[in-house]
């Protein structure tokens, strides 16, 4: 029965994202989020949640990452990849150092990549 329900939660999403531009809008807006979730369990001290939401944070990047298609994207991936790149390894260092001056770098370059995702898809 549990599959059933997975399988069934799948497939509505499917259908919800009748574009993949829609998709990548997701992704960036869950990093948003999740970057945000972490900042504020650091700012409560709460150590259980900073970790959960960075590694969320920081799964999202690595699917962006995986995502990236060079042959297509030309230059524009190989800028992305390391755009994503370094935002784990600001990830990283908001974790290791329980910082969140590295979290903001990491939510200023997710507000831009929505913006500009945005204005060039024209998805809202």
């Amino acid at each position: 029965m549990t599959y059933n329900k997975a399988l069934n939660s799948y497939n509505q999403m499917n259908v919800n994202i009748d574009r993949p531009e829609k998709l990548i809008l997701m992704l960036y807006e869950g990093a948003l989020r999740f970057a945000n979730f972490a900042k504020k369990a650091i700012n409560e001290g709460n150590i259980e949640d900073k970790v959960k939401y960075i590694i969320k944070t920081s799964n999202i990047f690595i699917e962006l990452i995986n995502s990236l298609d060079f042959e297509k994207g030309g230059d524009i991936s190989y800028y992305l990849n390391g755009l994503y790149a370094y935002q784990l390894e600001l990830l990283a260092k908001a974790n290791l150092e329980n910082e969140t001056k590295y979290l903001d770098d990491v939510i200023r370059v997710l507000k831009g990549l929505i913006e500009a995702w945005k204005e060039e898809t024209g998805i809202n």
